[in-house]
C-alpha cells in the first residue's frame, strides 16, 4: 500500500536535493527541527499542513506543485492493478514460486513482482519484493524528478 506521508517526505527530499541543500538548512529556513524535518522526509512523521507550507516555502516551492506531484502519483498508482492492495498471503509453509528475471526480476532467489504505467507525464513503477517489502518509483516528466519509496 501507498502511504501519503512516503510519498509527501520523497517529493520534499527530491526537491531539497535537487537544489544541493542540507537537511539543516531548509530547516533553518522552515523553523522546524532538523530531526523532525528527517523524519517527515523519511515518511515517519505526517507534517501538518502549516508546517508542509513553510518546508516548502523554504524550499521555494508552491504548496500546490508538490500535492499536484504526490496526487499524480497516487492516481497513478490506484490505476495499477495490484499496487494499492494487500498481497495475499501464501499457504502456510509454502514459498511463492520465482518469478522469471525476464518478465519481472529477481532479487537473491525471492520473487519480485513489478508492475509500470505511464500517462506521459508521470510514469510509476512498483517492485514488490515480499508481502513486507515494495519499492514505488515515480518519474514526473515536467519537472524530470525521480522520486523513490520505500516500504
Amino acid at each position: 500500500m501507498v502511504l501519503l506521508r512516503r510519498l509527501i517526505g520523497d517529493a520534499l527530499r527530491t526537491r531539497r536535493q535537487g537544489q544541493h541543500r542540507t537537511l539543516r538548512e531548509v530547516s533553518s529556513a522552515a523553523n522546524v527541527s532538523l530531526g523532525y524535518l528527517s523524519e517527515i522526509e523519511r515518511g515517519h512523521k505526517e507534517p501538518s499542513s502549516e508546517l508542509l507550507a513553510a518546508i516548502c516555502d523554504a524550499l521555494g516551492a508552491r504548496l500546490s506543485e508538490l500535492l499536484r506531484e504526490v496526487s499524480d502519483t497516487v492516481a497513478l498508482a490506484e490505476q495499477m492493478s495490484g499496487v494499492l492492495v494487500p498481497v495475499q498471503d501464501e499457504p502456510t509453509g509454502q514459498q511463492p514460486a520465482p518469478v522469471p528475471a525476464a518478465n519481472h526480476g529477481k532479487t537473491a532467489g525471492r520473487a519480485v513482482r513489478q508492475v509500470s504505467s505511464s500517462d506521459g507525464t508521470v510514469s510509476v513503477q512498483v517492485r514488490q519484493e515480499s508481502p513486507l517489502k515494495a519499492t514505488l518509483h515515480t518519474r514526473v516528466r515536467a519537472t524530470d524528478r525521480d522520486v523513490v519509496c520505500a516500504a
